[in-house]
């Protein structure tokens, strides 16, 4: 149980896709007893065992579908051959299974370790997201490290490590790096892939018409461009850079989550 769950939190901070397999109820004869667990991830492979054979095989192949659609199963098999939807197994009992895929956290890639980005990746990691910080600065990354501001520090050129990389719809790619050049190579990186659920670039006015005029003149559609948001973040007022990560959070999170941004008081 013990490596289960060690390989449940590792799976969960590495963002791994996977689910958890439990015995909920038994009756008759069974291979294993309630509260048996296994982890299976969407690759197919799997940690533990609720009881081998055929049982095994069909919650594997449950467990992946579960996986890949987000929701929960509830199942029960019978292992003896007098039911119509008898699978051969002929140990005289039944087996509730528990399938529970196990919620995928929203992950943020900030290109630059500076002071502006180390605080909105304090708070979206507060607000649990998976945080990689990129930057070719070693003295920022040490002090990111020191500060242990993100899950994952990588020192290589973001504009490789952007198109070495299959963008998810539950990922944002901010552009926060120390000058508009480093943004904009990172930019036109990321606009030769399928985008992420959320792309931004932080910057004045003129920076990003600067960018986006650049982007023209290097052939990008401009209707991609029109999928940025640039500048960054939602209008309140914000001055420091704990208020700036506020401001740009809120963005990120109600793109990622579809939601509206309005606000919820009562009329």
């Amino acid at each position: 149980m013990d490596d289960i769950l060690s390989a449940l939190v590792a799976a969960r901070a590495s963002r791994t896709p996977c689910a958890t397999v439990t015995v909920a109820r038994t009756s008759g004869s069974v291979p294993r007893a309630t509260g048996a667990k296994m982890l299976v991830y969407l690759s197919g492979d799997s940690l533990g065992t609720i009881g081998g054979g055929k049982l095994e095989s069909l919650a594997l192949d449950a467990a992946r579908a579960c996986i890949a659609s987000g929701q929960p199963l509830l199942q029960t098999y019978p292992l003896r051959e007098d039911t119509p939807d008898s699978f051969g197994a002929i140990c005289g009992g039944e087996v509730t299974l528990f399938i529970e895929p196990i919620a995928r956290r929203e992950a943020l890639f900030l290109v630059g370790g500076g002071h502006c980005a180390r605080a909105i990746a304090r708070l979206a990691r507060d607000c649990d997201l998976h945080v990689t910080i990129i930057d070719d600065r070693e003295d920022e990354l040490a002090l990111c490290h020191s500060l242990q501001v993100a899950h994952v520090l990588l020192s290589e050129p973001a504009p490789d490590y952007i198109l070495s990389r299959d963008w998810q719809p539950d990922e944002a790619l901010l552009l926060v790096s120390r000058n508009y050049q480093g943004d904009e190579a990172a930019l036109y990186a990321a606009l030769q892939r399928p985008l992420p659920g959320y792309l931004g670039m932080i910057g004045s006015r003129r920076k990003v018409l600067h960018v986006f005029d650049e982007m023209r003149r290097r052939q990008i559609d401009p209707a991609l461009l029109e999928k940025i948001h640039a500048p960054i973040g939602l209008d309140i007022g914000a001055d420091s850079p704990a208020e700036i990560a506020i401001s740009i959070l809120a963005e990120i999170l109600l793109v990622l989550r579809h939601h509206s941004g309005h606000s919820l008081k009562l009329t």
